[in-house]
């Protein structure tokens, strides 16, 4: 393989696995401090314990995600030097408030872990949350900022090679800022809900520890109602998504849906397999007009072809298997939560019966497929772009030798980080009943009222 070759799939295995623990900061916080609220509101001690064992695992976690997000900065200056030195300059801002924010976090962080039970009013210390939430979700989207910028790059002019008229503000919010935003804001609080529900479904079914039911049932029924929120934000961003593609990205819009000819009422094309040669596209599930509809309201939009664009600067297709994978799992774990919302009101022991638990459990893995799936249609539907109009990846990639070594080593660091992270979690709570923390967290927790 060729540098340019190893140096994308390092990107892409950096990226892969990261995007799993910035993940889970931006969804997990918010769950933490949900369950906190309504342990303290209530006096329930099942969710205190419930945020308190969330927090020990979001502590292991985000000490991985500091390795990676240091990781990815460097193999930008490594495998991707030009761009480096042509938007480097633009976007250092964005880059230097990510790591202002994630201190932000780790401080408050560290700060809500060491003074559980230090407060009288137990509210005080619920609202440590708050800039726990604000720094992590900064650091998401200042990241997101960065990656935007790659997509729809402004704040800056190019003459005779040089970059002038540099506008750093205007260069991080970038067009597709908001949207790339809320759409990593709302899956990310989507998908560690469902996360935290499929837990709880596979405690649930191997049913250990008999006196944990409820704990786990209420976990559950926290997660699934989280989720179903999230979902519904979720399919709304997806729908502005949609629209901003049609407007700013349109050759993006027209490979994830391998829409060729420009034309209105056009299909929504689900699925299904392509012949690239003949652009016969075999096996689809076809909704008559509703790309139309979804790119701008109406089922006379026109939507431009991939044909009107040149083949040099045609993203890849199968972007579209990516896209159908993030829909359908995103979907999937929508359709389960409101049918656990359904059976929880119409018939309660239905919605925690072996069939329900199973479909929950399958929620949270399709979810953080759907995420990486997402990830890589965001990527790829950039291509051939690495920063969209102005250079493309084989220009900005690297020519030092050692690539191959410097993939083989991330690989090995990555197998490591993965199998440590998987067995401490594994091992923190292993063995360790709920119970026991409930009972513990009633006799020390002001008998079990704030």
């Amino acid at each position: 393989m060729d540098g340019l070759v190893m140096s994308r799939i390092l990107t892409a295995m950096t990226l892969g696995f990261h995007i799993i623990f910035a993940t889970i900061g931006v969804g997990m916080p918010l769950m933490i401090m949900i369950a906190e609220g309504i342990g303290i509101k209530t006096g329930n001690m099942k969710y205190i314990a419930l945020a308190r064992r969330m927090a020990k695992a979001f502590t292991i976690t985000v000490a991985v995600g500091v390795v990676t997000g240091t990781i990815i900065g460097l193999q930008l200056s490594l495998l991707w030097p030009s761009f480096m030195k042509l938007g480097g300059q633009v976007i250092a801002l964005p880059l230097f408030m990510e790591t202002f924010a994630f201190f932000f976090e780790a401080i408050f962080l560290s700060i809500y872990l060491y003074t559980w039970d230090r407060f009288k009013n137990k509210w005080i210390h619920w609202a440590l949350n708050i800039p726990i939430i604000i720094g992590s979700t900064l650091s998401a989207l200042f990241i997101t900022s960065v990656n935007s910028f790659m997509n729809t790059p402004q704040g800056f002019e190019v003459k005779n090679g040089v970059l002038v008229n540099i506008d750093p503000v205007a260069a991080m919010f970038n067009p597709s800022f908001i949207v790339r935003s809320f759409h990593v804001i709302t899956t990310g609080g989507m998908t560690i809900a469902f996360c935290v529900a499929s837990v709880a479904a596979v405690k649930l079914l191997k049913d250990r520890f008999s006196e944990d039911r409820d704990y786990h049932k209420s976990a559950l029924h926290m997660a699934m109602v989280i989720g179903l929120v999230f979902s519904l934000l979720t399919i709304l961003a997806g729908d502005l998504s949609a629209k901003f593609l049609h407007h700013e990205q349109p050759e993006k819009l027209a490979a994830m849906e391998w829409h060729f000819e420009t034309e209105k009422n056009a299909d929504l094309v689900l699925f299904g397999m392509l012949d690239e040669k003949t652009q016969e596209v075999k096996g689809a599930i076809k909704i008559p007009g509703v790309l139309s509809f979804l790119a701008d309201n109406s089922f006379n939009t026109e939507v431009k072809g991939l044909n009107e664009f040149p083949k040099d600067e045609q993203p890849p297709l199968i972007v579209h298997y990516f896209f159908d994978l993030m829909v359908f799992f995103g979907m999937f774990a929508f359709a389960v939560s409101v049918l656990y919302v359904i059976l929880r009101k119409v018939r309660k022991s239905a919605s925690t019966n072996n069939f329900m638990l199973y479909m929950t459990a399958l929620t949270g893995p399709l979810c953080m497929l759907a995420i990486e799936f997402g990830w890589f249609l965001a990527e790829m539907g950039r291509q051939p772009w690495l920063l969209r109009g102005y250079m493309k990846v084989a220009q900005g990639v690297t020519h030092a030798e050692g690539v191959s070594l410097v993939l083989f080593a991330f690989g090995i660091l990555y197998l490591i980080l993965a199998f440590s992270c998987s067995y401490v979690l594994i091992r923190m709570f292993k063995d360790k009943s709920a119970s026991s923390d409930i009972e513990l967290y009633e006799k020390t927790y002001n008998g079990g009222r704030a």
